[in-house]
């Protein structure tokens, strides 16, 4: 099936199905049905039924769905069936709490190298990483085989990075820095843009939605 046939809102739902499934696992649960996973997910049961047959579905009739096959289907599907290798450049706070994550790897995801252009950083050893300098990057990038980059730099120092990543054969960057690089990126090479000063917007919003909706009207006495 072709992957532009599947809507972008059911692909966003995937790695929540697959985390909520991990749960489950680890609770000991072998099978569920969509109305339970609705309940868990505060997504319809139809929704559900809806969103995993665009794969073939994966229930059976008065049985539900078994935890561990359907999370390792989700699995497949998100391409989290082998390991990625990944870099971080920018090894600041940001850079050096993505790189003690524990969840990257039990996810496929492992960070093989460290990133930056801080001299007072050198040698610096983050969960068994040591930091490298920037300038280490492209070696680095040709005697391993990394296929994603995580950018936690300022926007100008990403821009100017991308033309190293793509040179080093990376297929994927998680950017932090505060601009899309969907525009200087060619299309053969993922990129998903975290802003994470939107997400607290959308945060403040729907705190304002919930006090405002939490406080009675406003009534002028006659």
């Amino acid at each position: 099936m072709s992957h532009k046939e599947i809507s972008k809102a059911v692909i966003k739902r995937l790695p929540r199905y697959y985390r909520y499934l991990g749960e489950l696992k680890e609770a000991g649960v072998e099978r569920i049905s969509s109305a339970d996973l609705s309940s868990l997910m505060k997504v319809t049961a139809s929704q559900i039924r809806q969103d995993l047959n665009n794969f073939g579905g994966f229930g059976q009739q008065g049985y539900g769905y078994n935890v561990q096959y359907l999370r390792d289907e989700i699995a497949k599907i998100l391409g989290l069936d082998h390991m990625h290798n990944m870099v971080i450049i920018g090894s600041g706070h940001l850079g050096q709490a993505l790189a003690n994550y524990t969840n990257f790897e039990r996810n496929g995801f492992q960070v093989v190298g460290l990133f930056d252009n801080n001299k007072d950083l050198l040698g610096t050893v983050v969960n068994g990483i040591p930091i490298r300098m920037i300038d280490e990057l492209p070696a680095f990038l040709a005697a391993n085989e990394v296929e994603i980059a995580a950018l936690t730099l300022p926007k100008d120092n990403a821009k100017k990075m991308v033309p190293v990543l793509l040179e080093g054969g990376i297929h994927a960057i998680w950017n932090f820095a505060h601009t899309d690089l969907n525009l200087i990126v060619p299309k053969d090479v993922a990129v998903q843009n975290v802003h994470l000063s939107e997400s607290l917007m959308r945060l403040s919003y729907n705190l304002k939605t919930l006090q405002e909706d939490a406080s009675p009207a406003d009534q002028k006495e006659p």
